[in-house]
């Protein structure tokens, strides 16, 4: 399967690094608007640089376009790519609007070809392990969760994270992982309430949960956190507790941002990894070239994608007006 990479940032890299282990992968190219780092990442992968998707497209012809750009950049290439007849792995979040996100399902579903969202806790093994434990009933019924993610303020290109037209805000970013997490844990949410605090430095935001099974969850999320990245969840159930925290666990390895006053150019997100033979962004795109080869059944859909953006959008929703927000409408 020929796959090419669109965006050579922090997630393009990470892409690229995975892809080039996978022997039965013919690399198709890299593309970027910056010709240095479209240049650094086809390198790596031992494929050609370009600074022009249509170009790329022409000349590599691949099968599958890996989607790496910035958030507010996803329906532009994905529509692009859905009209060229070219599968679309994009990464999360899917969009920065729910017509967006819809836009972007019912074009490839049109063209005929697959979207798929990469969510990638659904991948780490300690979430995993968790989900699993969870829904067998070791711990009994899940009636209350706390999940967290705290990260240093992502810098990017030109600095998009901090603006939130761009990127949608630390809950649409970052928040998002727990949001479909939690979701493909404990069912659909019913309502949400959230507050957001923010300034030139820092975002956080605080969010609850309330699932239509009634279970409630605390999520937070925050950029500008002072330590090393930080993630967690605790599953609390009538016969027991599910705990993960990566800053006691030997099963996460963490790659911290460099600092500015390292006197070094910092990444533009951190990513966390582990330390078994292949990370968790080698073992997704692994899953979703299988299933658009038709080996495999998806872990995760677009329409998942659109239903953790929903969740995400609501609280964004919430934390403006500072009311409750049922998922479909505000709360009476």
């Amino acid at each position: 399967m020929r796959v090419a990479v669109l965006g050579a940032g922090t997630m393009g890299s990470t892409y690229v690094q995975n892809l080039a282990k996978m022997k039965d992968v013919q690399p198709a190219g890299v593309c970027d608007i910056r010709r240095e780092a479209a240049g650094q990442a086809a390198e790596l992968w031992g494929t050609n640089a370009y600074e022009s998707l249509e170009a790329m497209v022409e000349r590599e012809r691949p099968d599958v376009v890996c989607v790496c750009v910035p958030t507010f950049l996803h329906k532009e290439y994905v529509l692009k790519l859905a009209a060229m007849g070219k599968h679309v792995i994009c990464e999360k979040p899917i969009a920065l609007h729910r017509e967006d996100a819809e836009a972007m399902i019912r074009a490839c579903r049109e063209a005929g070809v697959r979207l798929y969202i990469g969510h990638v806790l659904r991948f780490f093994p300690s979430y995993k392990d968790l989900r699993v434990k969870a829904t067998s009933g070791i711990v009994g019924t899940v009636q209350v969760a706390h999940a967290k993610r705290l990260s240093a303020f992502p810098k990017g290109w030109n600095r998009w994270f901090a603006d939130a037209s761009l990127s949608g805000g630390v809950i649409v970013d970052l928040m998002i992982h727990d949001l479909d997490f939690l979701r493909w844990t404990m069912g659909d949410v019913q309502s949400v309430y959230a507050k957001l605090h923010k300034d030139d430095h820092m975002e956080y935001a605080n969010v609850t949960l309330q699932f239509q099974s009634g279970a409630l969850a605390n999520v937070e999320a925050f950029w500008g956190y002072p330590g090393a990245f930080t993630t967690g969840a605790e599953l609390a159930g009538t016969r027991g507790v599910l705990r993960f925290d990566s800053s006691s666990s030997p099963t996460l390895e963490v790659r911290r941002l460099r600092r500015e006053e390292d006197g070094r150019e910092g990444s533009g997100v951190p990513v966390p990894r582990t330390p078994a033979k292949h990370d968790p962004y080698y073992y997704e795109l692994r899953h979703f070239l299988s299933c658009i080869a038709g080996e495999s059944e998806p872990v995760i859909t677009a329409e998942d994608g659109y239903a953790a953006l929903d969740i995400a959008l609501a609280a964004v929703q919430s934390a403006s007006t500072g009311l409750p927000v049922r998922m479909g409408g505000v709360l009476a």
